[in-house]
């Protein structure tokens, strides 16, 4: 049974996103409105990867999250619907043309009260945080080459039990082109390769979407 595998094709990835995607009329209107920003429309998440934030937040019981890459807010919301009412997401980003957007989005679907979003490098919020392991979730989709210096922040807040995601894995599949050499590939690279190694936690790399990383703290 090792080799069994499917390979995701279009038709079936439209028929994962009918059976597991509700409709939502406030995040489609997301992202149309993030598809008319042209290129960067691409670090938007895909829906199906949307309901599995969701769910695992959900699934942990989780009070307080934080997401380093906003963008224009479709994974936040995602996000701050899976946790606790009286839950928290701080969300770090250093863009504020999409922060603007985002929080839009955040005040209609009525999450504002949920979510903090801070326009700053997100190392510098992380480092800001008590030094305790008070965070139960966090999601990572952003600056690939700062990959590795916010697992390890990330990690020294996370309690034992707690999710740490990370996006962009198989980077559009250069982390198996060994012709690729590139700054943000090497990084992807040799992130996947340390959380594979690492003692600390348990760790699973999902195909969805770009390649998801799934480390729980021990």
């Amino acid at each position: 049974m090792s080799g069994k595998f499917t390979a995701m094709t279009a038709e079936l990835h439209a028929y994962v996103r009918r059976l597991c995607v509700p409709a939502d009329p406030l995040l489609q209107r997301l992202v149309e409105e993030t598809t008319a920003l042209g290129q960067v429309a691409r670090m938007q998440i895909a829906p199906d990867e949307g309901m599995l934030l969701q769910l695992l937040a959900r699934m942990i019981g989780t009070r307080f999250a934080i997401e380093i890459g906003t963008f224009t807010g479709y994974s936040a919301i995602s996000i701050a619907r899976g946790i606790a009412d009286d839950g928290k997401l701080l969300c770090c980003d250093v863009n504020e043309e999409w922060a603007a957007i985002a929080r839009r989005y955040f005040r209609e679907a009525g999450l504002d009260g949920k979510i903090e979003l801070r326009i700053a490098p997100a190392l510098e919020t992380l480092r800001s945080l008590p030094e305790t392991e008070g965070v139960d979730f966090a999601f990572v989709d952003a600056d690939k080459q700062s990959y590795a210096d916010y697992y390890e922040e990330i990690l020294k807040h996370l309690r034992p039990g707690g999710l740490l995601l990370i996006d962009n894995v198989f980077w559009g599949g250069s982390v198996v082109d060994a012709s690729d050499e590139s700054e943000s590939t090497l990084a992807i690279r040799s992130l996947n390769e340390h959380v594979a190694a690492d003692q600390r936690v348990d760790a699973v790399i999902v195909p969805i979407a770009d390649g998801l990383t799934i480390a729980r703290k021990r």
